[in-house]
């Protein structure tokens, strides 16, 4: 059992061992480097067993494109739920190798209410309301449509109560996707079905006006 006065000493005590240590020699700090392992991969470190992995921040994956795929704006009346619920974001995307950027505060949008306490005697007593509704942003970058998709469903699917999502995807479409909606467009319409028959209409009506 520690006392008060043992644990403030605790710092003073890391420090000395740190700087007074055989650590801090510089052949047995090659040493260390060179017998470092190698670092884990995603997979390898998303199946690994780790208590109490939500206590630490999300690891956030680096942009290999810079490409947006998606936006995700958080409401809600509370600080704590929302920060809760971004922590839980930030683990879910980089659980399945989505980058993300760290979440950006938003302004905080302030509303005021003034009630009279009564249509009568208590004309004049007036009361004063005030809501605050706090907002997050995460941007998300280099991701597959479908692995979107499915972070989108999973966050969805547990949300936290008392908070607000709006999500946006940017979906890429194929190349020549514009001439192919033009040959649709051309297909459904009259002429493009029954060119032939709009044709021998014009030339009877051009006949009969001659």
């Amino acid at each position: 059992m520690f006392s008060r006065r043992s644990c403030l000493a605790l710092p003073t005590i890391a420090r000395f061992v740190r700087f007074n240590g055989s650590s801090s020699h510089p052949v047995a700090t090659r040493q260390l480097e060179s017998e470092a392992p190698a670092p884990l991969t995603e997979e390898e470190f998303s199946s690994m067993i780790i208590h109490g992995r939500s206590l630490y921040p999300p690891s956030y994956h680096p942009r290999t494109h810079s490409v947006p795929v998606a936006q995700l704006q958080f409401r809600a009346y509370h600080p704590q739920f929302l920060e809760l619920y971004m922590h839980f974001v930030g683990h879910a995307a980089a659980a399945l190798g989505i980058p993300i950027s760290r979440p950006v505060y938003l302004p905080t949008q302030r509303s005021l209410w003034t009630v009279p306490r009564g249509p009568f005697v208590h004309k004049k007593s007036q009361e004063n309301f005030e809501r605050k509704v706090h907002k997050r942003a995460i941007k998300a970058w280099d991701a597959d449509p479908e692995v979107v998709d499915r972070w989108v469903r999973y966050i969805a699917r547990h949300t936290m109560p008392g908070v607000g999502l709006r999500v946006t995807q940017w979906k890429r479409a194929p190349p020549g996707i514009g001439q192919q909606m033009v040959d649709a467009a051309v297909g459904s319409t009259r002429l493009g079905s029954s060119a032939d028959n709009v044709k021998a209409l014009a030339k009877k009506i051009v006949q009969q006006e001659l």
